[in-house]
């Protein structure tokens, strides 16, 4: 699909108008800082260490993280913290390395 991006006047709009494919809007929806990571719901971690968890890992403060661990109970998973990639995947590791299923959405 194509998309109108811009046209000067009447006549660059015949001449020079620009188009965008939309190969190209998925590549800066891919480059954008909106990821989540996910926190998954277990029958194995504790309320209390998954409010530990995010309290350490993504400095959430205690209602913060008691109100995620909620969340990921009652709801299966939670977005419970928003950023780029690269800003989340040492969190989404140290998470792993605690026991915690965590991923990274796109």
């Amino acid at each position: 699909m194509l998309k109108f991006c811009e046209a000067m006047n009447s006549h660059e709009y015949m001449n020079h108008t620009k188009w965008q494919t939309e190969e190209e809007s998925a590549l800066d929806v891919l480059t954008d800082d909106h990821h989540n990571l996910i926190v998954w719901n277990d029958d194995v971690n504790t309320f209390d260490w998954v409010i530990e968890s995010l309290m350490e890992v993504c400095d959430h403060s205690p209602e913060q993280a008691e109100q995620c661990a909620l969340f990921i109970h009652h709801k299966g998973k939670y977005g419970v913290k928003k950023g780029s990639f690269d800003f989340l995947r040492p969190k989404a590791e140290a998470l792993i390395d605690r026991g915690i299923q965590a991923t990274i959405d796109y």
